[in-house]
């Protein structure tokens, strides 16, 4: 497996793999890879021919108090992952290489971007859509995987992908979950053993949620509130805990009643990390079976 990180071997290397006949596969990351990522790469590979991994983190979707100092950077760990997983080739670019001297240049984002965390991170998703953006500049066509933890993301990037008419098949991937529940995430790399056992809380809500759900409730406010209790028993802070369309990703009052297809996401602070979970209520598989 390759290593490179000038944009212009990527292109070279994704060019050379269309004309020898292979379909490409890219896995867009911040590194830090762990299992979810190894099960978008292997997702990748039975998609594609030519599996890219980028393990880039990148500026512009963290805000001025965000961890973009901290995240935690393992290259060598990656590249080791990523082949394991069945990827060609890695692109691990500088800053400056993503981003020339000048730059100016962003994708507007609009109203699916609008509320969850582009409500509470202010030009995160600005900042997602344009390095994607240029990851599918680079890489030109081909079949692009985003895991559904990140659900709004993959959302916000499937409406970049048809609006700016890009050569590219997204195809989103079930989150992957420790055996007790909790959403594999790289930022789980913050958390105390104190703090990994408080964030049960959050595969605990989402599953009362679903039960509640598979029961016939269909009361937004009653939904959210099963979710957010043992939530707001643990968190340092709650930023939301949303029913909303799937598709549109806006959300839902409390007083409506939900469609059989409903998007349940929520996002806290605990121990340091910022961490983000979601089911899709008549869609998804539960997190956790509750009585």
């Amino acid at each position: 497996m390759d290593t490179v990180h000038d944009p212009a071997d990527l292109r070279r290397a994704c060019d050379a793999a269309r004309a020898r006949g292979a379909r490409v596969g890219l896995v867009p990351t911040m590194g830090a890879l762990h299992e979810g990522h190894a099960t978008l790469v292997r997702a990748a590979a039975e998609r594609a021919d030519f599996v890219v991994v980028t393990v880039f983190v990148n500026p512009t979707q963290f805000g001025p108090n965000e961890d973009f100092a901290r995240y935690p950077r393992t290259l060598d760990a990656d590249r080791a992952l990523a082949k394991e997983a069945g990827a060609a080739l890695v692109f691990a670019p500088e800053g400056r290489a993503m981003y020339p001297e000048g730059d100016e240049t962003r994708v507007h984002v609009g109203e699916t971007a609008a509320a969850l965390c582009g409500a509470h991170r202010p030009g995160h998703f600005e900042g997602v859509t344009t390095v994607v953006a240029k990851f599918f500049a680079l890489a030109g066509p081909c079949v692009a995987l985003f895991g559904r933890k990140d659900y709004q993301q993959l959302k916000v990037i499937e409406r970049m992908t048809r609006d700016l008419l890009l050569p590219v098949e997204i195809v989103g991937v079930p989150t992957v979950r420790e055996p007790d529940g909790l959403a594999l995430s790289s930022r789980n790399r913050y958390l105390s053993a104190a703090a990994r056992q408080s964030a049960l809380a959050i595969p605990t809500g989402l599953s009362r949620a679903s039960a509640l759900f598979a029961k016939g409730e269909r009361n937004a406010g009653a939904l959210r509130a099963a979710c957010r209790e043992p939530i707001a028993a643990v968190a340092d802070s709650i930023d939301y805990v949303e029913l909303a369309d799937p598709d549109r990703v806006t959300p839902f009052p409390d007083d409506a009643r939900v469609p059989d297809r409903t998007l349940l996401a929520v996002a806290l602070r605990l121990g340091g990390a910022r961490l983000i979970d979601n089911v899709v209520l008549g869609e998804d598989r539960a997190p956790l079976e509750v009585p």
